[in-house]
């Protein structure tokens, strides 16, 4: 962490941004250099020091709450919105940042709950740099609120997709994995940070706002659609989402009461009816094979195949581009125990994520009267799985829990090849074991982080007398093609 001691209280300061002519640089100068001595706060660090987005996130505090009041036009694009953050300082603070990629900042006041009083501010990039009125102390609860403005931007990630606020054909659609959440709201965005959130969002009559947890209150007044959704369950922000547009809503429950929500664009609802009606047997089959469901509510958002391209594991109801099949649909509900729930510490960890959830698809086809795990694991060590030679060979392009860069976050080792770490694993301590493995992980770090490390211990705990050396070596963290399946 960068220490500049000061004390932002001795000195005199706007009530907003420093003057656009003031450089960044001089402004700091000038209020170190007005500062009295005697200080025990300093900045946070703007940045966690990610492997491959080492300016995400940010230090000196842990967020514990979002309050979002969004209103949002697509005839005019603008979005307006106030972020009510309440933290508590992990250390003596006298400044602090929050992602925020474009928009315009209006104001920001931090404080206690209900007394906030005006901050200073400064933007550099994607960072908000915040100075409170006074120093806050380590172990302070203290709540920020911003209040601002524009049109929300589409981000293009390292492997060429498109993610943060999709424009779609009647709405948009907040889509966050790895960056993207940053452009619809300030916050920590790295998913070391998981947080409860209430995300309330006004939009024209005749369209709907979709969001995560539960649907609180909705009303229409003026011409205007209120939505209020609440998430009581910690959430990472890049799976948190809004979707706007002329969705309809539907609500049943499973079998043992838990709500199912399923939001679906009319014109994909005759070919998704089918599968969407098999969730609440797809979350029994999960339940089972992961142990018990980590939030309150399931679901599906399924928008138009042009407004995404994609699909993402947003908490509590993943959202799909156009109807999934059902395996899709295995996968993505899969993530809410690997990935949502246990959420990894750093974007190196995705195979964590990744692995689980493809291999929860072998799982299925194994009981379903598909390919078994094994037949599915031995044509992938074989390169006879795809009809794409590339394909095949994509598998072993760079190990699963050391992607090559940014742009490889999702790329086949980190899916394919993370799966046949878990097959591996499966081999080594048999059927009863395994599950047990799987469904105490989920157990062990329900609704925390946890990186490799964490997990190879785990395993190696719940088996002591296997050796799990050779899969760490060669297939988890070894380049190239294992030399035996």
């Amino acid at each position: 962490m960068v220490s500049r001691p000061r004390r932002i209280a001795d000195v005199p300061r706007p009530s907003a941004a420093l003057p656009s002519a003031v450089p960044f640089a001089l402004a700091i100068t000038l209020v170190l250099t007005a500062c009295s001595g005697g200080v025990q706060g300093k900045p946070g660090a703007s940045g966690v020091r990610d492997p491959y987005f080492p300016k995400l996130g940010n230090g000196g505090y842990d967020v514990t709450h979002y309050g979002l009041t969004l209103s949002y036009d697509p005839a005019t694009k603008r979005l307006n919105g106030t972020a009510e953050i309440t933290a508590k300082a992990t250390q003596d603070l006298s400044a602090f940042n929050l992602d925020l990629e474009g928009l315009d900042v209006d104001e920001v006041t931090v404080g206690s709950e209900g007394e906030g009083a005006d901050a200073r501010w400064n933007r550099a990039g994607h960072e908000l740099t915040v100075r409170p009125h006074d120093d806050l102390d380590k172990g302070d609860t203290f709540r920020t609120t911003v209040r601002y403005s524009g049109t929300p931007e589409t981000l293009t990630d390292p492997d060429g997709s498109e993610e943060g606020w999709l424009r779609t054909a009647d709405g948009a659609l907040a889509l966050g994995e790895p960056t993207g959440s940053m452009t619809w709201f300030p916050g920590n965005h790295h998913p070391s940070d998981k947080a409860s959130y209430d995300i309330k969002v006004t939009v024209p009559e005749g369209l709907r706002a979709v969001s995560n947890g539960e649907l609180k209150d909705e009303t229409t007044l003026n011409g205007r659609t209120t939505a209020t959704w609440h998430i009581a369950e910690p959430m990472a922000s890049y799976v948190a989402t809004v979707a706007i547009g002329r969705y309809d809503i539907t609500r049943s429950t499973t079998k043992n009461g838990l709500p199912v929500i399923v939001a679906v664009d009319p014109t994909q609802a005759e070919a998704s009816k089918q599968v969407l009606a098999s969730i609440p047997e797809v979350m029994e089959w999960e339940e089972a094979n992961f142990g018990p469901y980590p939030f309150s509510s399931t679901g599906a958002i399924v928008d138009r195949e042009e407004d995404a391209g994609y699909a993402l594991e947003t908490q509590n109801r993943p959202v799909f581009p156009g109807a999934p099949d059902t395996e899709f649909l295995v996968h993505e509900l899969a993530h809410q125990w690997y990935g949502d729930s246990v959420t990894p510490r750093t974007w190196r960890d995705m195979w964590l994520n990744e692995g689980f959830a493809t291999y929860a698809e072998w799982l299925w086809q194994e009981d379903h009267d598909g390919d078994t795990a094994d037949e599915i694991f031995n044509s992938l060590y074989k390169g006879d799985y795809y009809d794409d030679p590339e394909l095949n060979e994509a598998v072993w392009a760079f190990p699963p829990a050391k992607p090559s860069s940014a742009a490889h976050l999702s790329d086949s080792p980190v899916y394919e090849r993370g799966a046949m770490v878990l097959h591996k694993i499966r081999q080594t301590v048999g059927d009863d074991t395994f599950h047990d493995i799987i469904g105490g992980w989920a157990a062990a770090h329900r609704h925390g982080n946890a990186d490799t490390a964490d997990f190879t211990a785990y395993v190696e705990k719940s088996a002591p007398d296997a050796d799990f050396g050779a899969i760490w070596k060669d297939w988890l963290y070894g380049e190239g093609k294992p030399a035996k399946p």
